[in-house]
């Protein structure tokens, strides 16, 4: 999923402004209440600039999909670059519960998520561009698992692509809940299962919890050190 934007900077400035105009109407109302003309009126573009760089609403979705996929991975960069180690990992999923909370159990929603979960089985064409989003996001840490794999701290069997999978999966079912609940540990509780699910494909034996600390005492600082002293299994700290 990569859209072709104009090339030329007032194109640019005229798709941009009816991408975030459209992605702040689908999050704060959802894409089916949203109608081109609430888009037109909010981006203060005219239908024929709209219709000139989107064929349609289906188009328009897969371009904000982008957008806000864009945007939210830039914010996890850093940690994306490091999946391929235990630490890394570790400190990947003690930071993505502060990219959907801005307050104590204050949750919001997952950009890629909540499209899903509107639109997944409404069109094909947008659709495909969900499984694209999923498998960019995904593609991280699953590179991540298969460089493990290759030097051995991973079974043999472990399947990078799936592993990668179940662990978004797991974190969209927190959020899904902790909305639900309005209880934050319910995000923290689901990643450290998904971590213990990670392990369980170790080579040789893991860490106890008592040698390694969870990501909800790593982010609450229970007097376990910083993120970033958490080192490799069995390290001397």
């Amino acid at each position: 999923m990569t859209l072709t934007k104009p090339p030329t900077e007032r194109g640019r400035r005229t798709w941009e402004k009816i991408v975030v105009a459209a992605a702040e109407l689908f999050r704060s109302g959802g894409v089916r209440a949203t109608s081109i003309e609430d888009v037109l009126v909010r981006s203060g573009c005219g239908k024929s600039q709209l219709y000139h760089h989107f064929s349609g609403k289906a188009d328009l979705v897969t371009a904000v999909l982008e957008y806000q996929l864009d945007r939210f991975l830039a914010g996890q960069k850093p940690f994306l670059d490091e999946l391929d180690s235990w630490p890394g990992i570790r400190r990947w999923l003690d930071e993505l519960p502060s990219e959907f909370s801005d307050a104590p159990d204050v949750i919001a929603a997952c950009p890629i998520g909540a499209l899903a979960a509107e639109l997944a089985g409404t069109d094909e064409q947008v659709r495909q561009a969900l499984a694209e989003a999923f498998d960019r996001w995904t593609g991280h840490l699953a590179a991540g698992l298969t460089a493990m794999r290759d030097r051995g701290e991973l079974t043999a069997e472990a399947d990078p692509v799936r592993l990668a999978r179940m662990t978004i999966a797991t974190l969209q079912g927190g959020l899904l809940l902790a909305r639900t609940y309005r209880d934050a540990d319910l995000v923290h509780s689901t990643l450290e299962a998904a971590y213990a699910g990670l392990r369980s494909h170790a080579r040789g034996q893991g860490p106890s919890s008592a040698e390694e600390p969870s990501s909800t005492a790593a982010l609450r600082g229970d007097g376990l050190g910083d993120r970033a002293d958490v080192g490799e299994p069995g390290a001397e700290r």
